[in-house]
């Protein structure tokens, strides 16, 4: 992507690496202004070298970084800093500072020589103090706290330097639930009401769909991919940049899904499972385990069921459900079979003979309870011959 009109960064021709070797080469990418660009990849593919090289941390190899038609690294370390706020993984080497005397730091570019504050610094240094909640903080030192605190402590610092970039580099990591969505609330603001443009990296790939304008995918010695979360976040692009062969990416759900259930070597072969039933008859505690269920479910009834039996590695069918139905979303990916239906259509003839089929064979029948209505009116027959057959369980409360 290079060239684009109304670019506030540009990346180009860059080439990025270590010791005059590039490890990653012909970086081509234009950011807007406010937009939040967020690089995903494995470990190791070299997010941190990107981030380090736009921040002059490391010599660019080749090419250059343009910030509004300037030269980056041409600009003043001084003006360098009134423009930039980093945050990255490396620790700060400290001694004796406070979290205040840190966060306080970011007003530095702004002070004159001996670097005093003004009333009006003080006031910014308390408000990005209570932006991110570490007023509490200001006190302790800075190297007597958490690795949480200290990302809350390094964030208020850039927050109070004013940048019109921000670069940060996992800033999400060490951080629990809360304050992961406090720090991404905080970045969104920043990026939408301020017009601040955030480049940062981000091991947890659902936040990233949730947040970013624009992906940058690492992999390999070029970018893998860049654009759009909504073109970025399918399931055979996400399987290939994080090379996964023991799971899935769910784009529906913005997931990573655990393998489907495999029951011990469970086969759907009539004759096989009938030699293989005969061999364990002894193991009858086991039995269950073994033998395939079929779950009747509709509308996110049976994605909890899936779950459930997806942990105790039991394999099931399910169905019938439509291909727009949330069922079916999680379904495709660990249900061993699932029996669909053409959408806003009466349940079909062979859909219905399979469910049927399912019912006769499968160890136990578990009814996903959901409204039954005309257009499905057929499922109330296959509960009915579930609870006939002695196989049924009802699970209701959704």
């Amino acid at each position: 992507m290079k060239g684009t009109q109304n670019a506030y960064i540009r990346m180009d021709d860059l080439s990025v690496g270590y010791n005059g070797k590039a490890l990653i080469r012909d970086i081509c990418i234009d950011i807007r202004k406010g937009e939040i660009v967020t690089l995903i990849g494995p470990n190791g593919a070299g997010k941190s070298t990107i981030l380090k090289s736009i921040t002059r941390q490391l010599a660019l190899i080749k090419g250059r970084v343009l910030f509004e038609d300037k030269n980056l690294h041409s600009m003043s370390a001084r003006d360098l800093s009134q423009k930039m706020a980093v945050v990255l993984t490396e620790r700060l080497k400290t001694d004796l500072l406070t979290c205040y005397d840190i966060v306080a730091s970011g007003r530095y570019p702004y002070t004159g020589k001996l670097g005093l504050l003004t009333e009006e610094d003080e006031r910014m240094v308390d408000e990005a103090m209570a932006v991110v909640h570490a007023t509490e903080l200001g006190p302790r030192d800075f190297n007597a706290i958490s690795d949480g605190q200290r990302q809350r402590v390094l964030l208020a610092r850039a927050i109070c330097q004013d940048p019109e970039i921000i670069i940060l580099d996992e800033p999400t990591s060490f951080l629990d639930i809360r304050y992961k969505l406090e720090l991404l609330s905080i970045l969104r603001n920043m990026a939408k009401k301020k017009g601040i443009t955030v480049i940062m990296s981000l091991h947890e790939i659902d936040l990233a769909e949730k947040i970013s304008d624009k992906i940058i995918c690492v992999k390999g010695d070029r970018i893998y991919r860049y654009g759009v979360p909504e073109d970025i976040f399918e399931e055979e692009a996400i399987r290939e940049l994080y090379s996964i062969d023991n799971g899935f990416f769910d784009p529906l759900f913005g997931s990573i899904e655990l393998p489907a259930p495999t029951g011990k070597g469970w086969t759907n072969d009539p004759e096989k499972a009938e030699t293989e039933a005969a061999s364990e008859e002894a193991e009858d505690a086991d039995a269950e385990e073994i033998q395939p269920v079929f779950v009747i479910s509709s509308g996110g009834t049976g994605i909890p069921v899936y779950r459930k039996l997806q942990k105790r590695n039991i394999p099931f069918i399910a169905g019938i459900l439509y291909p727009n139905d949330i069922d079916y979303q999680l379904a495709r990916l660990l249900a061993t079979e699932v029996i669909t239906t053409p959408a806003f259509e009466e349940i079909e003839g062979p859909a219905f003979a399979r469910a049927e089929e399912m019912v006769r064979t499968c160890s136990r029948v578990i009814f996903a309870e959901f409204p039954i209505g005309t257009m499905n009116r057929r499922i109330r027959e296959l509960v009915e011959l579930a609870e006939k057959e002695g196989k049924l369980e009802i699970v209701r409360g959704l």
